[in-house]
């Protein structure tokens, strides 16, 4: 499985925040910023919009890091992925993920 195949099976290489890091594009940390704020309902600024993939060394946005529950979960689990689970087709935890993005489930496979 490639490594930027974060810990639910989205594609880190489509992510802005990792796009903005990997290219210092300091305006898609802005706009990244932005829309983000307005979808989370929170004070999200450009200096936070850095992060090299899920699973790979180096900076996390503040979300990955801290506040995801599932990368939680696969870490608790000393998992790779939710691919190594046994209960990914019954998981309430990364199901949201799957329904609003099907090409993670997908990647997991």
């Amino acid at each position: 499985m490639k490594k930027l195949i974060a810990c639910c099976g989205l594609d880190c290489e489509k992510c802005d925040a990792y796009k903005a890091t990997l290219n210092n594009d300091n305006k898609l940390r802005e706009k990244t910023a932005k829309l983000w704020s307005k979808l989370n309902n929170a004070v999200i600024t450009p200096e936070m919009i850095n992060c090299t993939g899920c699973r790979t060394e180096g900076a996390k946005t503040f979300f990955c890091s801290s506040l995801c529950q599932v990368r939680k979960c696969v870490k608790s689990k000393n998992f790779e992925t939710c691919a190594d689970c046994t209960d990914l087709k019954t998981c309430k935890t990364v199901a949201q993920i799957h329904k609003n993005n099907q090409d993670a489930l997908k990647n997991l496979k």
